[in-house]
């Protein structure tokens, strides 16, 4: 049913390049027992690398995807390594009987309201976990993918000002060792845990009402197949070591919020309005109405890639960036959270604006 709320014809992708990336080579994913991160794993595991990390905090998540690659009888071979990106010591355990060749790091703290009210346990996941696992990552690994998020762009909430922190910390870090890097940002996922549409479908079961934020509000959606496949493809175009890229996938037009409760009231044989009332709740602590996917300056154009495009950014002061990042994860592992938040905003100044 997910599926059919959002009709794209499908994108003529190579499948080679993502072959040429994994087979054969040790691949390492963070965060791997969430939506985007099982669903990277599984596609990482048909593309034959010679070993799989998956590692993540999640004890059930990760068991789940466990249980998952022995019922389908995965033909390659994985590791299941239990632990938290902000911890150092076990991410250079990982890394050292592992030695990962790719990195894929989709390891963060996502709900937008939580962080809100969690700013420093945001800041040490979706910051600190970031620096640990990239400083690691550059030594040895020959391509690094982080994992972002078009709420990184204007941020006006907590969750957006670390992953665009997050953003910058792979941009100064990565020319400083091997690996390539690649930066991707796309919207919603349909269907993953903190999507609105297994919230949609609960309310309706029920009867209703089906809450909805705001009858204007906009969100970019696409399927997880769909954003895995080309977070891989994306992670093929930095060509030299050291490199560091922006990528964007093309997430089509943005879809009305108050539309895809409608329609998925209709999939369920209902009448909107009728059958199941929608009720508007307003915006939440942190949330827009409107998301971006761009910076003003950032220099915007195709590649070779279908769905995905490259964002080219202004030259960044990394040795001030990285002054500021001390400071930032200083006060956020001291659970000070006005300095957290006055730190975040030092280095991310559209941070802390009001909501569009």
């Amino acid at each position: 049913m997910i599926h059919r709320l959002l009709a794209r014809p499908p994108r003529n992708l190579d499948a080679s390049r993502t072959r040429h990336l994994i087979e054969g080579r040790r691949v390492l994913v963070t965060g791997a027992g969430g939506t985007i991160g099982s669903e990277l794993t599984r596609r990482a595991a048909a593309l034959r690398p010679s070993q799989l990390v998956l590692f993540d905090a999640a004890e059930y998540s990760l068991y789940q995807l466990d249980q998952q690659l022995r019922e389908t009888r995965v033909s390659v071979p994985w590791t299941v390594a239990l632990g938290d990106v902000r911890d150092r010591a076990r991410l250079e355990q990982v890394f050292a009987e592992q030695q990962p060749e790719v990195v894929l790091h989709a390891a963060a703290l996502k709900h937008v309201p939580l962080m809100e009210t969690h700013p420093c346990e945001a800041v040490l996941t979706n910051v600190g976990g970031t620096v640990n696992v990239m400083e690691l990552a550059r030594q040895t690994a020959q391509a690094f993918v982080f994992v972002s998020t078009d709420k990184a762009v204007n941020p006006t909430n907590v969750m957006g000002a670390t992953k665009r922190v997050g953003e910058r910390v792979v941009q100064c870090l990565a020319p400083q060792g091997t690996a390539r890097a690649a930066i991707v940002r796309f919207g919603n996922v349909l269907g993953s845990t903190g999507s609105v549409v297994p919230l949609f479908e609960r309310q309706i079961a029920r009867g209703g009402p089906v809450t909805v934020t705001h009858p204007d509000m906009t969100r970019w959606f696409m399927t997880v197949g769909e954003a895995a496949e080309l977070v891989l493809q994306a992670s093929t175009l930095p060509k030299a070591p050291g490199d560091a890229h922006v990528y964007v996938l093309d997430m089509g037009e943005p879809v009305r919020i108050d539309d895809l409760a409608r329609q998925l009231i209709r999939l369920h044989g209902h009448e909107p309005d009728l059958d199941v009332r929608i009720e508007y709740s307003g915006l939440r602590p942190g949330e827009k109405l409107t998301e971006e996917i761009f910076y003003a300056a950032e220099d915007v154009g195709p590649t070779e890639v279908e769905g995905v495009l490259s964002a080219r950014a202004e030259s960044l002061d990394c040795q001030a960036m990285m002054n500021h990042l001390l400071s930032l994860l200083a006060a956020a592992s001291a659970r000070d959270e006005a300095s957290t938040l006055s730190c975040l905003h030092s280095l991310e100044p559209r941070f802390g604006s009001s909501p569009a």
